[in-house]
């Protein structure tokens, strides 16, 4: 029988705990909160999502023809296909390995009575009949009924969705998932693990998962089309293929060529490899991503919305000085009885805990400090009321209003120590606290505005405070939003959204809670609150500001490469359905061989496309990814098949050439465009890709320079007139490419001068 079964029981429980042993025995019995939120997927989903995509099956099907009428060389395509699908896959599990190991830092605790003391222990190691301590930041991990508490409020908007804080005594149940804003307590723990009312949902809510986007939903949009297009094309194909050829093997490898090369098989593979060496590269900065998906948010991000406490400032607050408003001799004693109230105290609390001495004043009633009231106090035995919190909230009075301005203007904290009740106080005197300005703060707000980062200031201090603390580090008053709840942070930051701004919040903080959620990119502080660290999708472990550019900027990264990315791959697509469409109605043999269209795809996109998902880029994600990359991949696709056709159909109009030289010459031209297109993608970013042309080229120089590769290939020297009209056919494919680029480019420019204007 547990103790929550037997009530007699419960007192001596209360006073002690379990010990050590009774807590392993319930562990060994199955009665412990086994609960381990996955930050990212399992092996075997990396496994499956890798390798079961319908491309794979498709392009292995394709394989399994080949290397059943050969040549072997023409099965070329099945090793890329395997080079793909391991490297994402080892990428992934990189990702996954740091992103493991990083979790367990921010895991959640408890702090629970073990031999008669309080310990803090993972929330896996909470057992049933454990007497649970819970105070103002702590997130709850498993169900408990609350035997003691002292102003206890609890915020259960991730079980309901709604946000106000639910006050909780003697007899109430709190629920694993939910956040304590205020007071402290004392529970017994009544259900652990997957028996407690919430562990579903909070597995939901905390779990790795690829979140709705636009990037994967214009991937995902392409791709259905080109599904439609490809069945039909590839079958047109297989028949012209067929009606012509005089053995079923070579109608089976000329459809295998033309229908490989219409998969964008990479393409999908790059998008989780993108995140996952994101999420990778974060983690080396000490940033646990808990959803990759969180990335793509980063790159969008416009608006920075940052609390002054624990982000501007180091958070570590000093008394400085206490400015009397009234002659009462109880002023140090009752500072020392209210700041002790909790036994887990804010910062605020702890620095005016260490400037004055404990007294041995008794509370009769306690008021905890909540960041919707902003104030804490207490009545105490023969001394009265006494309160603590912000002088505008707890007094109208001019002259207390006017000496607080004064000192906030200086960037000093104030509070104020009051007698009395709500709103009849009487004013004691202020109290002047500091908090020290982080050194790389200006620098790093600098970076951001440079960036096109909107950044604004949402504090529970003083307007004056703030504004003072933002001029030090280099913001304009415009941007400072003072003396907010909880709350109207959230509402703010919704009005951000619905201007069409993509808004990231940063936070360490119980009354940050909300606002974290509300926000598209939620960034929690490692030395924040277990509930900040709860809800967001960041954690910055090192408490670091000066790590949110380089999170901005790895989305950015991300995103703008994942879109070069795209045009390679879909412009290989147009161009390799054009040609089937153009040649099965034409009825001609197909100009290529599986191995020539390896050669093609392998060095102007595939090497390529990993190369630049992974190099610098800072420009910010744009929205309309899908019409973007379709106004590029449509027009040079085709270009590049009607220049391949073109020459295809002069090298067949050649008494003298042969069907091996018409393929050669079409690879060579082919070639040379989708080299063109690789250097028009590659200018869209850093010049460290500057090198990918040449070097690929180059490739090509030596498969044709060395007499055994060539054989390989099956490819020969085309004749000199041939030649110069497949460099004709080049020029012409690269100047249109050209021109339509600036044309595109000055269209562009032009647009955004015209609504700079309208604005």
């Amino acid at each position: 029988m547990t103790v929550a079964q037997n009530p007699s029981a419960l007192a001596p429980v209360l006073a002690r705990g379990l010990t050590t042993g009774q807590a392993a025995q319930r562990h060994r019995d199955g009665f412990g909160n086994d609960y381990r939120p996955p930050t990212s997927r399992p092996v075997r989903v990396i496994l499956r999502t890798n390798i079961c995509t319908r491309f794979n099956a498709l392009l292995g099907s394709l394989l399994v023809v080949i290397l059943v009428v050969g040549p072997l060389q023409d099965a070329l395509f099945g090793l890329a296909l395997v080079a793909n699908t391991l490297v994402g896959i080892v990428q992934e599990l990189r990702a996954k390995h740091a992103l493991d190991r990083l979790a367990v830092v921010t895991a959640p605790a408890a702090t629970v009575v073990r031999d008669g003391a309080p310990v803090s222990v993972p929330a896996s190691q909470v057992v049933l009949d454990d007497v649970l301590e819970l105070a103002s930041g702590d997130q709850v991990v498993v169900d408990a009924d609350v035997e003691e508490a002292i102003g206890l409020r609890v915020d259960e908007s991730l079980l309901t969705g709604e946000s106000n804080a639910i006050d909780k005594s003697r007899g109430d149940r709190v629920l694993s998932g939910s956040l304590v804003v205020a007071g402290s307590a004392r529970c017994l723990v009544t259900a652990v693990g997957e028996h407690s009312y919430a562990a579903g949902l909070s597995q939901v809510a905390r779990e790795f998962g690829l979140a709705t986007s636009e990037l994967r939903d214009g991937i995902n949009r392409l791709l259905q089309v080109i599904t439609w297009i490809l069945v039909p094309t590839a079958a047109l194909l297989f028949w012209s293929q067929l009606s012509r050829a005089d053995r079923l093997p070579d109608a089976l490898r000329a459809s295998v060529a033309g229908t490989v090369t219409m998969v964008p098989e990479g393409l999908i593979l790059l998008t989780s490899v993108a995140f996952a060496v994101g999420a990778l590269r974060l983690s080396r900065r000490r940033v646990l991503a808990r959803e990759l998906s969180s990335i793509e948010g980063l790159a969008r991000v416009d608006t920075l919305c940052i609390d002054k406490t624990g982000t501007l400032t180091s958070g570590r607050l000093q008394l400085t000085d206490v400015v009397r408003l009234s002659e009462d001799p109880d002023v140090e004693a009752a500072l020392g009885a209210v700041a002790r109230l909790e036994p887990h105290p804010n910062a605020t609390a702890a620095a005016v805990a260490a400037a004055y001495p404990a007294v041995d004043w008794v509370a009769t009633d306690v008021f905890p400090f909540t960041s919707a009231t902003k104030w804490s106090g207490a009545t105490f035995a023969d001394h009265g009321s006494w309160l603590l919190g912000a002088p505008d909230v707890l007094s109208e009075d001019h002259e207390v209003r006017r000496r607080t301005a004064q000192l906030a203007a200086d960037g000093a904290r104030v509070l104020l120590v009051a007698t009395g009740t709500v709103p009849d106080v009487r004013p004691v005197a202020l109290v002047c606290l500091t908090d020290e300005i982080r050194p790389d703060a200006a620098e790093t707000l600098a970076y951001l505005r440079k960036q096109g980062v909107t950044v604004h200031v949402l504090s529970g201090d003083h307007p004056q405070t703030v504004s003072r603390v933002a001029q030090q580090v280099g913001l304009e008053p415009d941007v400072v939003h003072g003396r907010l709840t909880p709350q109207q942070k959230v509402e703010i930051v919704r009005s951000f959204q619905a201007d069409g701004h993509v808004v990231a919040m940063t936070g360490d903080g119980v009354n940050d809670v909300l606002a974290l959620k509300a926000a598209d990119v939620g960034i929690a502080m490692g030395a924040g609150s277990a509930a900040t660290r709860a809800v967001a999708q960041l954690v910055l472990l090192d408490s670091a500001f000066t790590a949110v550019p380089a999170i901005i900027g790895e989305g950015r990264r991300v995103i703008a490469n994942m879109e070069r990315v795209a045009n390679l791959f879909l412009t290989k697509t147009v161009y390799a359905t054009a040609l089937a469409v153009t040649v099965g109605i034409a009825r001609l043999p197909f100009p290529f061989l599986p191995r020539h269209l390896t050669i093609v795809s392998t060095l102007t996109i595939g090497i390529p496309a990993f190369v630049l998902a992974l190099a610098p880029n800072d420009r910010r994600a744009r929205p309309h990814f899908v019409a973007r990359v379709a106004r590029f991949a449509i027009p040079t696709g085709l270009v590049a098949a009607a220049a391949t056709y073109l020459i295809y159909v002069a090298a067949r109009e050649q008494s003298h050439a042969s069907m091996r030289e018409a393929r050669t010459i079409c690879t060579l031209v082919l070639f040379a465009i989708a080299l063109w297109v690789l250097a028009l993608v590659a200018r869209t970013g850093s010049n460290r890709s500057a090198w990918l042309v040449p070097t690929m080229a180059s490739g090509l120089v030596v498969i044709l320079a060395v007499p055994g590769l060539r054989a390989f290939f099956a490819l020969s020297t085309p004749g000199p007139l041939l030649l110069l009209a497949g460099v004709g056919a080049v020029a012409l494919a690269g100047l249109a490419m050209e021109s339509g680029w600036r044309l595109a480019g000055w269209t562009q420019m032009h647009m955004r001068e015209l609504s700079r204007r309208s604005q």
